[in-house]
């Protein structure tokens, strides 16, 4: 990580010595500062502006989608960020490939989400590569609550931090291995069996839409643009949820995860021709 402290020839046996096969509990013991949530050693939250009347403009990222199809899952999120009333970022990436057969798309405070997320990726790959097996999904699904529990301070001063976890069960039978996994901002998992789910801004009108156009019998193409359908009605009515911007070539990001193909992020090519194709049929009938 960018901020690791050196190792020093003092330091060294910490890096050596037996452990757990989490990073992140080799974080909290060695380098506690690091973990998200955690304030820098002497920055009270008064500095941070909380309880002054103050609060941070901080980027927050908006909204993330997922439906399960008949031969995975896909998740998918729109590419702005807001601070307040104003676009902080057009183009920002909310939705990121974490292992093999997992992803996440994350909402909130797009700072502190970003480092929840990295942490988390390195402490899949850190756990496989010191068991030599990879974590269950479940498995996964449960690291990633843990950390949310440990951003609870920081989110009781408004840092929240609301991932959506999606990933393939190779153990489950083919129709039943896509999965869903929402959190709140105490670490509280839920398992999602209905087939879809969003979070962010605009989570209640891409649901609206999931809601109208879910199959969990349909292909991937369909599949890929039922989701991008979604984005664009949360996007027509919450003005923190990006639409796709045409002039600058800024899409959605997509990511879909099978067993045979595992977790792939859709090539940005795919999926401007299926934006194109929904723009094109929403000027023709804006309701869709």
């Amino acid at each position: 990580m960018e901020s690791w402290p050196p190792v020093t020839p003092s330091g060294l046996g910490a890096y050596l010595a037996p452990g757990p096969s989490s990073f992140t509990d080799f974080l909290a013991v060695h380098a506690p500062q690091l973990l998200p949530g955690r304030l820098p050693e002497g920055l009270a939250p008064r500095h941070l502006g909380a309880g002054a009347g103050h609060p941070l403009d901080i980027p927050h990222g908006t909204t993330i989608v997922a439906l399960t199809y008949s031969e995975g899952v896909v998740i998918a999120g729109d590419r702005r960020a807001t601070s307040g009333n104003v676009i902080a970022q057009r183009d920002i990436e909310k939705v990121f490939v974490t292992d093999e057969y997992s992803a996440v798309g994350i909402a909130g405070a797009a700072g502190m989400a970003l480092q929840m997320l990295r942490l988390f990726t390195v402490d899949l790959e850190h756990y496989e590569k010191t068991e030599g097996v990879s974590l269950s999904l479940d498995g996964k699904a449960n690291k990633l609550a843990g950390m949310v529990q440990q951003n609870l301070g920081a989110a009781l001063q408004g840092f929240v931090v609301v991932p959506l976890f999606v990933g393939y069960d190779t153990d489950a039978e083919p129709s039943k291995a896509g999965r869903i996994v929402t959190y709140d901002a105490t670490g509280g998992r839920y398992d999602e069996w209905g087939g879809y789910h969003s979070v962010g801004s605009g989570s209640v009108f891409a649901k609206s839409a999931l809601k109208k156009r879910y199959d969990h019998a349909a292909d991937l193409p369909t599949t890929v643009r039922t989701a991008i359908e979604a984005l664009y009605d949360a996007a027509d009515d919450d003005s923190a949820t990006g639409g796709p911007d045409l002039t600058r070539r800024i899409f959605p990001v997509v990511v879909s995860i099978t067993g045979a193909e595992g977790a792939v992020r859709r090539p940005e090519a795919e999926i401007e021709a299926v934006v194109r194709e929904v723009v094109a049929g929403r000027t023709e009938n804006p309701g869709g």
